[in-house]
């Protein structure tokens, strides 16, 4: 199947009032398991490449290039991201080898920096046919500690999209991101206030600290992409875990490796379910 832009997948999700899962890729068995569990949902879905996931793998090409093999063989829709990229040398990067949207955060910035860099950002991007996200309130967890954060003011998310030309905005709504435990309290009724006042979908982070229910609850009230990275790590190495200690000594990684990734796939189907419900 054809590429699929970020921006389409969003823009009908947001008309549907439906969740879109946005699950990053670590390396490709994460990218083939997200794939497969897409299509056994029969969901369209979209892959994100972070500026971790690129430094993790000391270049971006590699990596990119086969998320991108990988979406274009899916047979449901699928768009390839660049997430949480502070670098604006890494988004002409990603825009240059083919990636079709990015998330730049500035949100460690000022709030008079934060406008001006995304406004630059994204402006050079739309340049480009690439679709941009951004982030306001900064969401807890980047540095390991779990705290939610300040809250984004709906005021502020309006005047900001406004000044920056965003096409979706990341908010502060009681999530964290890298949290183990699935138990972050979200702010409904704010993230209802930010549907009503903000002109561009939302998309939360931090979303694998979340219980289902509540994911379903923040669809409900306006919440379009949601963004799952950590939940998934966890499902992987948990199954990675069992199969080793059930047989010591076993060593080929495809042995090990194909029910991790089969796990992940069906943690897939299982989310994109959650997010479907609302």
């Amino acid at each position: 199947m054809p590429l699929v832009g970020t921006g389409e997948i969003v823009a009908f999700a947001a008309s549907e009032r439906r969740g879109v899962g946005a699950f990053n890729v670590i390396h490709l068995e994460h990218a083939t398991a997200i794939a497969r569990g897409a299509e056994a949902a029969g969901a369209p879905m979209i892959l994100q490449i972070s500026e971790n996931c690129v430094r993790y793998h000391g270049e971006l090409e590699p990596i990119l290039a086969g998320t991108l093999a990988v979406a274009r063989g899916a047979a449901v829709p699928v768009a390839v991201h660049l997430d949480h990229a502070t670098s604006t040398d890494l988004v002409r990067e990603a825009v240059r080898l083919g990636v079709g949207s990015v998330m730049f955060d500035a949100s460690t910035m000022s709030y008079e920096d934060n406008v001006s860099e995304t406004a630059s950002i994204a402006a050079w991007c739309h340049d480009q046919g690439v679709w941009v996200e951004a982030e306001l309130g900064e969401v807890g967890g980047k540095d390991g500690v779990h705290a939610p954060g300040v809250r984004t003011k709906a005021s502020e998310a309006v005047a900001y999209t406004a000044a920056t030309g965003v096409d979706a905005l990341a908010v502060a709504v009681g999530s964290s991101h890298a949290m183990l435990t699935r138990d972050a309290v979200l702010d409904l009724e704010l993230i209802a206030e930010l549907r009503a006042a903000v002109p561009v979908p939302l998309v939360l982070h931090g979303s694998s600290g979340v219980p289902d229910e509540t994911l379903t609850a923040a669809v409900e009230r306006g919440m379009t992409k949601i963004n799952i990275a950590t939940q998934l790590n966890k499902v992987y190495t948990g199954e990675l875990r069992r199969i080793l200690d059930a047989h010591p000594s076993m060593v080929d990684p495809r042995k090990y490796a194909a029910p991790a990734r089969d796990a992940v796939a069906a943690e897939i189907t299982r989310l994109l379910g959650v997010l479907r419900a609302a």
